[in-house]
């Protein structure tokens, strides 16, 4: 039972980010939080575990159970005002994303169990539809890692095991589309239909349509990943994360000129750009994980909290796709990806 209090009720005067996954962290700025009593923070019905908890800030941890994205801050018998944040919502889980889920026409997800390096896994690929959760796709990927849509629909997918891309169809016939990519990661296409190709030791790989390749790029080799994706500009954004703790969002010419956009994130990995052209990259900002929004000015700000990410999709229904290393996550922000 709330004990009786007296006084103002709390007034929350900031709250951020704007979205959440679960244990992701919300920073709330405000007055009258602990006025006679210890605050509490509802996400709806539910209790968020706080890290933090003071008269005017309170950092607090997103339950695992959380779906509501109505926020309010409890002292005793006093409450806040309502204020948003919108929660993901968990569509799969028992999955092992290492980059982007990609998004098809019909809102269909598609995420990999990629495994450990030349590990057999029972399904490979998964396809998830947003209401009904994730279903087996394709068997036969080792390692499967990259995921992207061309022009037609066609799915491809790369593996970083045995350095080929495989073009697969909406039911899922699997074809060898080219080989001989490296440690193959991320994969994106361009607005002519030529496909790009990260090999994370170091070398970024154009594919024409006729099946030509040319090196495309030669940068720093990645721990993990190069994650791929055509900016506004027409200029290839990349992301690898190194040893580094002040890592940055790269980019590159049709010339092959290599130039920094943004520097100073956490472990960068999937990204992705919205139809305002922002860009968005799971890492961490001044220590804090979950995607980070870089405006075209170059502006970088936390849009969603949240551990493990390692990529992110826009649905054209206006959803984020945010994907860990286990789940994927429905983030309902009214975002849309950027047309191509």
């Amino acid at each position: 039972m709330a004990r009786k209090t007296t006084g103002k009720s709390p007034s929350i005067q900031t709250l951020s980010p704007e979205a959440a996954i679960a244990g992701g962290e919300i920073r709330i700025h405000g007055k009258g939080f602990a006025t006679g009593a210890h605050p509490r923070v509802l996400l709806g019905e539910i209790s968020a575990p706080l890290i933090v908890g003071s008269d005017s800030y309170i950092i607090a941890r997103v339950p695992e159970d959380a779906i509501d994205n109505v926020v309010k801050v409890e002292s005793g018998d006093l409450s806040s005002t309502e204020w948003a944040c919108e929660i993901g919502i968990p569509i799969g889980d028992g999955l092992h994303p290492v980059a982007n889920p990609a998004v098809d026409s019909k809102g269909f997800i598609y995420t990999t169990f990629s495994g450990i390096r030349g590990q057999k896994t029972t399904a490979s690929v998964f396809r998830v539809d947003p209401h009904e959760g994730p279903a087996p796709f394709l068997s036969d990927i080792m390692n499967a890692t990259g995921l992207a849509f061309d022009q037609d629909g066609i799915l491809y997918v790369s593996s970083r095991y045995d350095g080929i891309v495989y073009e697969v169809t909406p039911r899922g016939e699997m074809a060898v589309y080219v080989e001989g990519m490296g440690i193959a990661t991320g994969i994106t296409f361009d607005a002519e239909g030529n496909l790009y190709v990260g090999d994370r030791s170091g070398t970024i790989f154009k594919i024409s349509r006729a099946r030509q390749i040319y090196v495309y790029a030669t940068l720093e080799p990645s721990i993990a990943a190069y994650h791929l994706a055509f900016g506004p500009d027409n200029w290839l954004y990349v992301t690898g994360p190194t040893t580094s703790s002040f890592d940055c969002v790269q980019r590159v010419s049709d010339k092959g000129e290599v130039d920094v956009f943004y520097r100073g994130l956490g472990r960068p990995q999937g990204i992705a750009f919205d139809s305002s052209d922002n860009l968005y990259v799971a890492g961490s900002l001044s220590g804090r994980r979950g995607v980070v929004r870089i405006t075209p000015d170059r502006e970088a700000s936390l849009f969603l909290s949240g551990p493990g990410i390692v990529g992110i999709a826009f649905s054209p229904a206006g959803s984020a796709i945010v994907a860990t290393n286990s789940m994927l996550y429905r983030v309902d922000c009214g975002i849309f990806p950027r047309a191509k």
